[in-house]
């Protein structure tokens, strides 16, 4: 399979990682753009992984609102220096992050942010809605898994598919990673909150985000 700049361009839209580097995981995977693509996010990862532990103590404030007004998000998305926080494809970033919180309503920003307790709930629900079914102990199980994966994806920020994303392949963790690679440092979603209009009127107002929605 050739490797073309039409296909050069719709890797980058996949993945958002640089023309360049979508070309040479091209030529790794000898043209085949899904492979291609499982390239890049292994590049991506590996770089975000070796940069997890560093400090970023930058960064900037993003915030949506929908049109009519009704929901609006604010988001804190850290990095290491200054000049990244003021780069215009970081802003966009920050900017794409709140209109995806708006968009699906995330409870946690990582899927380690999931409480025991919460989980511990999730997998009792899910295991007498399989066990129901009278399918064999280890049929349940993946069915228990396969729909614990599926919680995850809706409720966890980096676990979502990335709204912009038409192919379905790249998840808000991905893109991350991409601009971690492309940047050189590390980039992580510190906490959001999300307003809705008339959402828990009579409950008593929050000083702060609960942790669901603020982990660290």
């Amino acid at each position: 399979m050739g490797i073309t700049a039409e296909s050069v361009k719709r890797l980058r839209e996949m993945s958002g990682a640089p023309m360049m580097e979508c070309k040479k995981a091209l030529e790794e995977a000898h043209g085949d753009i899904d492979q291609a693509f499982t390239v890049l996010r292994k590049r991506g990862q590996a770089t975000a992984a070796k940069k997890a532990g560093r400090h970023a103590a930058d960064g900037a404030v993003g915030a949506y609102v929908h049109a009519g007004g009704k929901i609006g998000v604010l988001v804190e998305v850290n990095c290491e220096t200054d000049f990244v926080a003021r780069n215009e494809e970081f802003q966009k970033l920050v900017h794409d992050l709140a209109m995806q919180i708006c968009a699906t309503d995330p409870r946690f920003i990582r899927k380690e942010d999931v409480t025991e307790e919460i989980l511990a709930r999730e997998r009792e629900i899910l295991d007498a809605e399989a066990a129901s079914s009278g399918k064999p102990a280890t049929v349940v199980s993946r069915i228990v898994e396969g729909r614990l994966s599926k919680f995850y994806e809706e409720t966890c920020l980096y676990e979502q598919h990335f709204i912009k994303d038409t192919t379905g392949n790249l998840t808000v963790g991905d893109l991350i990673a991409s601009k971690i690679a492309k940047f050189g440092e590390n980039i992580s979603v510190r906490r959001f909150a999300r307003f809705k209009v008339g959402e828990g009127l009579g409950e008593r107002p929050q000083a702060e985000p609960s942790t669901e929605t603020a982990a660290a």
